[in-house]
């Protein structure tokens, strides 16, 4: 559905976009995350067609960003970070509004507006003036604004930035809805945490270049060093730790909000191997689970200067 190919974008002396590739399957949401000045943001104006690239090439569905424009915007709704909206304007008269833009039938934009309002929760703030919204509603209606002409990916930057954390979640059960309903998502983040529960696949990109790319689980299982187990002992935690030191297959052992985390290489043979010795010295063992490394620990590992 997405492709990009040796993308490059220079400003002067600066590489914004450095050979960056990747590819987002149809009916996939794609989390875009990088460092402030990353590239985010200049990749998906390219792929919005809003931007041309010194090199490189894009393409939303087969048609080609810098041939196709009118192809493109067609297929896309594109969210930027930064968006005006008219503050005179009701919330049903501005997504009317844009609904004319993408040259709907008159006869059809009340029941898009309609639509639209219901899938976002904003029905009852259909007569409500823009300008008198809260950020989190006027990220909505903004949402909303992207979708009037039904497009087949959406391109959203910083969709949650500034939000409080129910605002967060209700666009983060939107968004998995507009893929139910088989839209593709590229949503550029740095709530890293969210990220991994909303989508499917992952890329990072730091100083213009593109880090790692793929399914969430498996960029978070390339980039994250040995395994980790999160182990609750009732008593002796001192005495625990001792224990879990000096084993050839420990790597890293500390105490970390009333638990045990120790870091270890090997198989689940290990972490039973782990366990036993615990157990075998008497340490009463309430909890032992292994713990994933997390989007955070794979996003610092590809973005250090040794990555």
């Amino acid at each position: 559905m997405i492709a990009v190919e040796n993308l490059t974008k220079v400003y002067g002396k600066r590489a914004a976009l450095d050979h960056v590739s990747f590819e987002v399957p149809e009916k996939e949401i794609f989390g875009f995350v990088g460092p402030n000045g990353a590239g985010k943001t200049t990749t998906l104006r390219i792929l919005a067609a809003l931007m041309e690239p010194t090199e490189g090439r894009a393409f939303i569905d087969g048609a080609d960003v810098t041939k196709e424009r009118e192809k493109v915007h067609n297929r896309i709704g594109y969210m930027p970070d930064f968006f005006g909206v008219y503050d005179q304007l009701t919330v049903a008269e501005y997504l009317d509004f844009y609904a004319a833009c993408y040259r709907q039938p008159k006869s059809r934009r009340q029941k898009i507006v309609d639509d639209l309002l219901a899938l976002v929760g904003m029905t009852e703030r259909k007569n409500q003036l823009v300008d008198t919204l809260s950020r989190g509603l006027k990220q909505r209606v903004c949402l909303a604004r992207a979708l009037v002409h039904d497009p087949a990916v959406l391109l959203l930057d910083e969709p949650a930035s500034g939000l409080d954390p129910r605002a967060r979640v209700e666009v983060r059960e939107i968004l998995k809805e507009l893929r139910g309903m088989g839209k593709t998502i590229i949503i550029s983040s740095h709530i890293l945490p969210e990220l991994t529960e909303l989508c499917t696949m992952i890329g990072i990109i730091d100083h213009g270049r593109m880090r790692a790319t793929g399914p969430v689980h498996e960029v978070i299982a390339r980039l994250t060093t040995g395994r980790r187990l999160r182990i609750t002992v009732l008593d002796a935690k001192e005495a625990a730790i001792e224990i879990l030191t000096p084993l050839p297959s420990i790597r890293h052992v500390e105490a970390a909000n009333g638990t045990i985390e120790a870091e270890y290489e090997g198989d689940e043979t290990t972490a039973s191997d782990i366990l036993f010795a615990l157990t075998g010295a008497g340490i009463r063992v309430s909890g032992f689970t292994p713990v994933d490394g997390g989007l955070e620990d794979a996003f610092l590992r590809a973005t250090s200067e040794e990555a």
